[in-house]
């Protein structure tokens, strides 16, 4: 395992949400579409150091394309964000030695962690506010 990858990926995954939802201190929940798929980003649980952030995307055309679930740590004495649980995935290991029961990918947190990357970016770059849809649309 890349520690020095690792850590940087999730130090700028902190900084991407932070860009995202930045009243989290204040605000329970952010909601935005990013294309056809509504996001809502809701603080489960806040401590002095850690907060852990619920992620969901639901797609309008959702039975052929799935929803997204993760649950997300940012620790904020270090400035990081990692993946905790990603759809039915709970407490993965950093690193699996392979083949394994449950066919885990080796680097299987590592992958996770580079897709909430790509994912942030992506509703960085085209999220749009929920309020200012048209229902009637």
């Amino acid at each position: 395992m890349d520690l020095v990858e690792l850590h940087a990926v999730c130090e700028a995954n902190y900084a991407r949400l932070i860009r995202l939802f930045p009243n989290y201190e204040t605000t329970n929940r952010r909601e935005f579409l990013v294309g056809g798929a509504h996001v809502t980003v809701e603080v489960a649980d806040r401590s002095r150091y850690t907060t852990i952030f619920r992620v969901q995307q639901l797609h309008g055309s959702d039975r052929w394309l799935g929803s997204l679930r993760m649950e997300v740590r940012a620790y904020h004495d270090a400035g990081m964000l990692e993946v905790g649980s990603f759809q039915s995935h709970r407490r993965v290991q950093p690193r699996y030695g392979y083949p394994n029961p449950k066919m885990h990918q080796q680097d299987e947190k590592a992958q996770q962690n580079r897709f909430l990357a790509d994912w942030l970016e992506n509703c960085l770059a085209h999220g749009r506010s929920a309020a200012c849809v048209d229902p009637r649309a």
